[in-house]
């Protein structure tokens, strides 16, 4: 089965920016839809943006569009999410999640251990 190793996680100043990196493993091929959510305590996981390995078409959230960008390295098997304008609502446990689908919908067969975000005013 695939998994996955979420890091760049860490604590910054709003406006500040961060770089976290979604390392995949355990699959032969590269045509999986992989994604980043995260979740604040107290409120339900919400999906950030994702990307099709293939072609690497991307979606994002309404609450980063424009501030966040996902990318993938395929050599590296890797996923990255650049978190710029940071805000303290930003703040949250970030996930990496996958499938292996064209990203009709949000992947979520595979999941990651997370990686702590925190953005202070």
């Amino acid at each position: 089965q695939v998994q996955l190793v979420e890091s760049g996680g860490g604590s910054v100043q709003a406006g500040g920016s961060l770089r976290l990196s979604c390392a995949a493993s355990g699959y032969a091929y590269s045509s999986l839809c992989m994604g980043w959510f995260r979740q604040a305590p107290g409120k339900e996981r919400e999906g950030v943006a994702h990307i099709y390995m293939v072609d690497g078409d991307t979606y994002y959230g309404d609450s980063v569009k424009g501030r966040f960008t996902i990318s993938r390295d395929n050599a590296k098997n890797t996923v990255y999410l650049q978190m710029n304008s940071l805000k303290p609502e930003d703040t949250a446990m970030y996930y990496c999640g996958a499938d292996w689908s064209r990203c009709a919908s949000w992947p979520g067969h595979y999941w990651g251990q997370g990686t702590q975000v925190t953005v202070s005013s």
